[in-house]
């Protein structure tokens, strides 16, 4: 085997497609930045670039075209001047393909902003000159926001960070305010543990460094963003993980027909599975052996993570929909006690006192917060104690569960490491968390 072959088998398969979301305070514009990214590099149709020119809420001076508009689509959002839901884009230059989130800002929507980071493989952090606070003695202060989205993306574990400091034009592109402003986000970085972070600074209304060099920041030597977010590398997963399959449907023929057919429907969401594999069904326990891998309309030998199958047993086993079919020399952990890492939607306080549902790839069972062990001071990056969690905090909690859970740490597989909880009386989201088995 060859370094490139080693390499693949380590980490998977560069990939052409790059998700990323655009994260920060309310109005550091992030819309404004995508809808300059979709402009400039020819990713807008004319009848689109036709509607937003007419836009009664457009908030530019004359013919110039409002671009955030493109992706604050709700009638509140164009009202208000603000992002309110995630919107998706797609676009692709020749070198790659590429799909945006463009998330809120405004702290009120930061669940918002979970949700389309929880599968982005890089944030762009923009961060709006003129609201940083340069203090005299030479330090500077980063809004609240920023850091707490900072600490999201570390949390969530993309791997990409790129730090635009926008809105150059209003400092008269001046060097030394960018250098500030980069040194004391790398100071923070730091304490974090963010590790990759690529710093640009650029103007999303003036176009100046998003898809074309300005000479106006001669000064900076770097990429342009669109050519930094085309170097970016990212791989698909491992084919080499252990294997994780939740059940979603059992499926079956008619009941009285002779040649009966059980098959388990689901999506792989870690290694792969080959016939003739012996697999551990969780948290059950019992053994069994493929028989078949059935896709729409073919049956495969070997499938692998991200496809969706239906998997043929030799055993009949009592298997229902939230178990987990693994690789019987690879199994997940079986949990009781939860301990994660948790973040808080809900404007309703956390009661530890009530149960919750909590659910975790295809199962759903009912949960209660036993304890809350550290709250995170989005500031100063410190733990203390807490008696409860309100909107956006972010703490270590341990929680009790009625059914056991087959789930690996976060760290080692996002898909299997997550859950979400679930108020039992609104069936409203109320925490997103992440599992930390160490």
């Amino acid at each position: 085997m060859n370094a490139v072959e080693q390499l693949t088998a380590a980490v998977g398969k560069e990939r052409g497609l790059l998700r990323f979301i655009t994260a920060g305070s309310v109005d550091d514009g992030k819309s404004t930045l995508i809808g300059r990214l979709l402009f400039d590099s020819k990713g807008i149709f004319a009848d689109q670039l036709d509607a937003i020119s007419r836009a009664k809420h457009k908030r530019t001076v004359g013919d110039t075209i409002d671009l955030s508009l493109l992706t604050d689509g709700l009638e509140a959002e164009r009202e208000q001047g603000i992002t309110i839901d995630v919107a998706y884009r797609y676009f692709a230059t020749p070198r790659r393909k590429f799909i945006i989130a463009d998330t809120p800002g405004h702290e009120q929507y930061t669940r918002n902003m979970v949700t389309g980071a929880s599968t982005a493989d890089a944030v762009i952090i923009l961060i709006d000159v003129s609201k940083v606070k340069l203090n005299d003695d030479g330090s500077v202060d980063l809004l609240t926001q920023t850091k707490r989205h900072s600490t999201i993306a570390h949390l969530l574990q993309i791997e990409h960070v790129v730090v635009a400091v926008n809105k150059m034009d209003l400092v008269n592109y001046d060097q030394t305010v960018y250098d500030r402003i980069i040194k004391a986000y790398q100071e923070f970085a730091d304490q974090l543990g963010l590790k990759d972070i690529r710093p640009i600074p650029l103007s999303a209304l003036a176009g100046d460094n998003v898809v074309t060099a300005s000479e106006k920041l001669a000064w900076y030597k770097g990429p342009t963003l669109i050519e930094l977010l085309e170097s970016l590398s990212v791989y698909d997963a491992c084919h080499d993980e252990p294997f994780r399959f939740p059940v979603q449907l059992v499926a079956r023929h008619n009941g009285h027909e002779a040649n009966d057919f059980r098959g388990y429907m689901g999506r792989i969401e870690a290694g792969k599975v080959s016939k003739g594999d012996k697999l551990l069904v969780q948290p059950g326990g019992q053994t069994a052996t493929v028989k078949d891998i059935l896709t729409l309309n073919t049956s495969l030998d070997t499938a692998v993570v991200g496809q969706s199958v239906t998997i043929l047993l030799d055993e009949y086993v009592d298997i229902s929909r939230g178990d987990m079919l693994v690789g019987i020399d690879r199994p997940a952990t079986l949990l009781k006690t939860v301990n994660a890492d948790l973040c808080w939607l809900s404007e309703d306080a956390l009661d530890v006192r009530r149960k919750y549902w909590l659910k975790h790839t295809t199962r759903q069972v009912a949960a209660r917060v036993t304890a809350i062990d550290t709250l995170l001071d989005i500031n100063t990056q410190e733990r203390r104690p807490a008696d409860s969690l309100k909107l956006n905090d972010i703490a270590t909690v341990t929680l009790n569960v009625a059914q056991a859970l087959a789930a690996d740490d976060y760290q080692d597989l996002r898909s299997t490491g997550a859950f979400i909880l679930i108020d039992e009386v609104t069936h409203q989201t109320v925490a997103a968390g992440m599992i930390r088995l160490g």
